[in-house]
């Protein structure tokens, strides 16, 4: 995660999983940006409540399959509005009855595209055009697909949907085995897991820079980098040895101080009682 968003991907999970950080990663922060809802088992309470636990600023709702369905998840997207404004909310119709209960001056379209049994295409792109959409899953060569299928010029003259957002969970699901490139997914050889996700999130990257489709604001920008870095890398409680890795750089004790910027430590421990031998004024 922290690699996808250092490339400038927006983070997020499902409701009923973690960015599964251990106790040991203290030196990362990563905001949770995105949240899919567990669409296999819907609990509307259970959404809400890791909602306001973590508070992200994109939620897909819930799936729609039925007008009760969609009257029940319009309610909901007006009443969070309210207390988190500027937020975008999702929900995925899952029927033709649910998009006139839907309300496009609120609600964002999720497009189907991935695993889901009834996918956007069974019901018509056309369905789609002239809401704000975002496109749920599948490879980056699928998505643009359907970016064109929602977009190009119609001989109705249509209005064109504004497609909002894309999330695709491939790069960490095969990490393990291959990385996604342009002409197909290509074994990781010695590279290791972290390395091959790293791997698919710059090339998918490049591919939709090429299709002039990557945002000119990365999150990055608005919440800061996932890890806080020393000034120099070294650890400050070994004899000045050197930070080896990311994964060093995770698991270190950063303190920032008035006289010597931000310093690196191995633990807790050793942070405080430097601290204290130094007589070192936190920032």
């Amino acid at each position: 995660m922290t690699e996808g968003m250092k490339l400038g991907y927006l983070p997020g999970n499902r409701e009923d999983s973690t960015y599964q950080l251990s106790d040991e990663h203290v030196n990362v922060d990563l905001p949770e940006g995105f949240m899919d809802n567990e669409y296999e088992d819907p609990d509307l309470e259970r959404f809400l409540d890791k909602f306001q636990e973590r508070e992200p600023q994109v939620a897909v709702i819930g799936d729609a399959y039925n007008a009760e369905q969609a009257r029940e998840y319009q309610k909901v997207v007006e009443d969070l509005l309210e207390d988190y404004p500027r937020r975008r909310f999702i929900v995925v119709p899952k029927s033709e009855e649910t998009f006139d209960l839907l309300d496009p001056e609120t609600t964002t379209l999720g497009y189907a595209n991935g695993n889901s049994q009834i996918q956007a295409e069974d019901l018509g792109p056309a369905k789609f055009r002239a809401w704000d959409v975002h496109i749920l899953g599948g490879n980056p060569h699928e998505a643009y697909d359907a970016i064109e299928k929602l977009t190009q010029p119609t001989v109705d003259r249509r209005p064109p949907a504004n497609v909002v957002g894309y999330d695709c969970n491939l790069p960490l699901r095969m990490a393990h085995w291959e990385y996604w490139t342009p002409d197909g997914w290509i074994d990781n050889g010695h590279l290791t897991p972290r390395e091959t996700a790293r791997r698919s999130y710059q090339e998918i990257k490049e591919f939709w820079q090429k299709k002039d489709l990557w945002p000119e604001t990365e999150p990055v920008e608005l919440y800061g980098e996932p890890t806080e870095e020393p000034e120099e890398l070294i650890w400050m409680d070994e004899g000045g040895d050197p930070i080896g890795s990311i994964k060093d750089l995770e698991e270190a004790y950063v303190g920032h101080y008035e006289d010597r910027g931000k310093m690196a430590f191995r633990s807790e421990v050793e942070k405080k009682f430097i601290e204290y031998r130094e007589n070192l004024t936190g920032i």
